[in-house]
């Protein structure tokens, strides 16, 4: 049974390679309401854990430990299994900014997560280059570990927010490890953005109080790649998520 007063979503986010193509065909929709956190450092586990769980998740989110270990080919072949969103949290000023988030979608990313503490020429910068591209952004409001609240207070968050929204970012990141602040940046944003929330798992965070907070996609990593039966993990989220979406 579907959670009352909401109806299945389908969202897409399209792949850019080339600067203005079309890419209309190469999108990762809304199905399992979950993305795999793939932060091993070799490229044959990564590999292997996507071609385990790549049909059970919307997408595999990637970060520096993987690409400072492979390269940013190892994008194409992740893609492969599912769109990849480069998780390098871009914070510098707008030029630098531009020219990271070129590298991460020539390479064939999906989406890139970006700082919006920077301010609204360095965001706007991103998403530009984003569009130009066809590909999205998503603004960390706030973080999912245990300190991720010190400076991310209620206002920052909240300001940060509805500057990702104010900017035409595609979404945020907010932390499924604190379901309540989901929920709260939820109220700000609206329903015209995304958000994804990473903390599930071995962060503790709940996928379907996530999920229930108001969260698009929940962000499962170590639970899942860590585990002797990686697709096992990960179907016993989809499975928790599945009656939610």
């Amino acid at each position: 049974m579907k959670k009352a007063g909401k109806t299945k979503r389908r969202e897409k986010l399209k792949v850019g390679r080339t600067k203005g193509e079309d890419m209309s065909e190469n999108v990762f929709e809304r199905k399992s309401g979950m993305i795999l956190a793939l932060d091993v450092t070799d490229e044959a586990s990564a590999l292997e854990v996507a071609a385990a769980v790549g049909d059970l998740v919307d997408a595999v989110k990637i970060g520096y430990p993987l690409v400072l270990g492979t390269g940013l080919s190892v994008v194409s072949k992740l893609a492969k299994y599912a769109p990849v969103i480069a998780d390098f949290k871009v914070a510098d000023i707008p030029n630098t900014n531009r020219l990271i988030c070129e590298h991460v979608f020539k390479a064939g990313c999906a989406a890139v997560i970006v700082q919006g503490f920077t301010g609204p020429d360095s965001l706007a910068e991103c998403v530009k280059t984003a569009n130009e591209y066809g590909g999205k952004v998503f603004a960390v409001a706030e973080m999912s570990h245990p300190g991720g609240d010190h400076f991310f207070d209620d206002r920052v968050s909240k300001e940060i927010a509805a500057l990702a929204k104010k900017s035409g970012a595609f979404g945020i990141v907010a932390p499924a490890t604190r379901p309540d602040r989901v929920k709260e940046l939820r109220a700000v944003i609206g329903g015209e953005l995304k958000i994804i929330s990473p903390g599930v798992g071995s962060q503790g965070g709940s996928a379907a109080d996530t999920i229930k907070a108001g969260a698009d996609w929940v962000i499962a990593g170590r639970s899942i790649y860590n585990a002797k039966d990686p697709r096992g993990e990960a179907q016993k989220i989809k499975t928790e998520i599945e009656k939610l979406i």
